[in-house]
């Protein structure tokens, strides 16, 4: 049998060290664009954006592991169609050159995701995606910049943290009423527009710039979220909808094709209905139960959401999805003044019970509000 993964990132570098871990001895191949072996995204507006890490330190595996055990590593290289009926992966190289089919039994999808473009011809934005935006982006990061970042979402408010450390005046400009409100919701979005402010950030908030707005600074990031690659799968005809659609088990409409990842919508046995998570843990775990299951497993992928962010002094971890419904009230353990080094806990509550639930500086509560998710409040 052989298992083709198109998608070099994390969850194609976790992919196929599970096959290899489950004992599958076959033929591996692994389709990359990026000319990197396969890496972890945090870093890149984390540590690695501050110089404090290694690109080396975020590698899934280094070169010689993929090697070792036998795996068909084609980086640089482009899927440019897949003819589901006569199960082939068609490539070419970036960089130009012959194309090459790959023929598979089974195929996993981990293509990943894009950032959002800005419509603004004026201004030359940096985006954050790949290790060499980065590479750009702490170049630009220098003492006394004037950085312009537009999105306080996660990205966004990473390298605004990133930025100030590094000295850089920042401003981030965000559409809604507070950063992170659509994920956090008032009571603890408020939360991080006083860390940011706190650190000296101008944060304008209920704001959509122009092109006049950014008049002075050296740089602008846009960080206004990301799109789902799913364009090999729509044109191989691939169930599609905000992401590829697949079952329980991460299955397409292809009983031959998986999706994981940024890509993956799925219908989520425990929350009951579907769900599209952009995070790193989710690359992680998902890659795992879809390769387990291309070699005969049946195996539901039921694990919750879970993120985690670091920004200045404070590490927060959040586990759970509130969903199209909401919730009625947050619960607040501990108090939020985290400039002062303060720890809490937070519980979104629905019903009666816990949908959702986050520490902020407070590491032992890290398995106690993954427990928390279902139970009475």
């Amino acid at each position: 049998m052989s298992i083709v993964i198109v998608g070099a990132g994390l969850a194609g570098g976790t992919a196929v060290a599970e096959l290899r871990d489950k004992g599958y001895t076959g033929e591996i191949v692994l389709i990359g664009a990026e000319t990197h072996l396969p890496y972890e995204r945090p870093p890149l507006s984390k540590g690695f954006l501050m110089g404090a890490q290694e690109f080396d330190e975020a590698l899934v595996h280094d070169q010689a592991w993929y090697y070792d055990e036998r795996i068909d590593l084609r980086l640089g290289v482009r899927a440019t169609r897949i003819d589901l009926q006569a199960k082939v992966v068609h490539t070419e190289p970036v960089d130009g050159g012959d194309p090459v089919d790959v023929s598979y039994d089974k195929l996993l999808l981990a293509t990943g995701a894009t950032p959002r473009v800005l419509d603004m011809a004026s201004w030359p934005f940096l985006y954050l995606r790949t290790i060499d935006d980065s590479r750009r982006l702490r170049e630009a990061l220098k003492p006394g910049a004037r950085v312009a970042i537009v999105g306080g979402g996660w990205i966004g408010l990473e390298v605004a943290s990133a930025a100030r450390q590094l000295g850089a005046e920042v401003t981030v400009f965000e559409l809604g009423e507070l950063p992170l409100l659509r994920v956090l919701g008032p009571e603890v979005a408020k939360v991080f527009a006083e860390l940011h402010r706190g650190h000296g950030v101008d944060l304008r908030l209920g704001w959509k710039p122009d092109s006049a707005d950014f008049a002075g600074f050296d740089m602008a990031l846009a960080a206004v979220g990301v799109s789902p690659d799913v364009s090999l799968a729509q044109e191989a005809g691939l169930d599609c909808d905000n992401g590829v659609l697949v079952d329980a088990t991460l299955r397409t409409s292809d009983p031959s094709v998986y999706a994981v990842g940024d890509i993956a919508n799925q219908d989520h046995p425990l929350l009951g209905r579907r769900i599209r998570v952009e995070h790193w843990d989710n690359a992680i775990e998902q890659a795992k139960v879809a390769a387990r299951n291309l070699l005969g497993a049946d195996e539901k992928y039921d694990r919750q959401p879970y993120f985690f962010t670091d920004q200045y002094d404070l590490g927060m971890e959040y586990v759970g999805n509130v969903g199209p419904e909401g919730y009625d009230h947050v619960e607040i353990e501990g108090t939020t003044n985290v400039l002062d080094g303060d720890a809490f806990r937070a519980y979104w509550i629905r019903g009666g019970k816990v949908v959702a639930a986050m520490h902020a500086n407070d590491w032992d509560a890290s398995d106690a509000i993954r427990d928390s998710i279902g139970t009475d409040r």
